[in-house]
């Protein structure tokens, strides 16, 4: 019974544990593969830094995917302004993406120097990730997915889609490209 713990062990995570590991009871399970939570991701940031998500608990969470070089660049400026008038209790995460006819081709660097110079953004930036496809990141699988948050399923079909998760980080709203930040329609719900 044993071995066959350490087989599985072995083909399930890819962990080869030594023999002297296995007779000391040294072998620890790596970490969870799948996320319960919001609060269980941490992301790469776009200054290579890292965005915890457990550190937002408390406050609602808007996660937008964003692009440089769209119709809807614009709602940065929105963005920034509701971040503005609601940081005390609202935590916006931009995701650039370059999913939607390539309008998101710059490197991390390009994207952060864009979005300060022409936006002033101040909320935390993602890492430049995939937001849909079999590529897609971790968290937008769990975005997407009912079966992971618990919610719905969502489909990404455009930049500058918006997901607005409550304070104990449970989905409570997903927004098209074409709702603005500043909108009743989603201000209504901070």
């Amino acid at each position: 019974m044993l071995k066959l713990i350490l087989i599985t062990t072995v083909f399930t995570w890819g962990i080869a544990p030594t023999k002297s590991a296995f007779m000391n009871n040294e072998i620890t399970m790596p970490a969870k593969v799948t996320a319960n939570s919001i609060y269980d991701f941490k992301v790469e940031a776009l200054d290579g830094s890292s965005i915890d998500f457990a550190k937002f608990k408390g406050k609602k969470i808007l996660i937008v995917n964003t692009a440089s070089e769209c119709g809807y660049t614009p709602q940065y400026e929105g963005l920034e302004k509701l971040y503005e008038k609601y940081k005390d209790r609202l935590v916006i995460v931009g995701f650039p993406a370059n999913n939607f006819g390539g309008q998101e081709p710059g490197s991390n660097t390009a994207i952060k120097e864009f979005c300060k110079k022409n936006y002033g953004v101040s909320f935390p930036m993602a890492a430049k990730i995939s937001v849909k496809g079999d590529d897609a990141a971790p968290i937008y699988k769990w975005l997407c997915n009912k079966a992971e948050n618990g919610v719905l399923d969502a489909e990404i079909k455009w930049n500058f889609n918006k997901f607005l998760l409550d304070e104990k980080g449970k989905i409570i709203a997903k927004f098209e490209s074409k709702v603005t930040p500043m909108s009743e329609e989603l201000t209504s719900k901070l």
